[in-house]
């Protein structure tokens, strides 16, 4: 190979970066939840508020399925037979 394969120089490019990275200090522990966010505030004393549950809607009944079903095959059926006569 002539030409630098990228995903070996990224690699190197990587490894050349992680060896001159400064060696962190250690921390002492991460009060409260530790989040990323930043939000270390402990939970609320106050009880969560009372919702209520939105209607779904409702869904097709099995019935227009199956009549569907029956419609189209009655359909599918008139049209073969029409077929078949010619």
């Amino acid at each position: 190979m002539t030409e630098a394969d990228p995903e070996r120089l990224l690699t190197e490019a990587l490894r050349a970066q992680a060896a001159q990275a400064p060696v962190s200090e250690p921390t002492g522990p991460v009060g409260g939840f530790g989040l990323l966010s930043g939000s270390d505030l402990p939970l609320a004393a106050t009880p969560a508020e009372v919702t209520a549950r939105m209607p779904g809607t409702e869904q097709p009944r099995a019935w227009w399925v199956l009549g569907l079903a029956v419609m189209l095959g009655l359909a599918a059926g008139a049209v073969v037979g029409v077929l078949t006569l010619l």
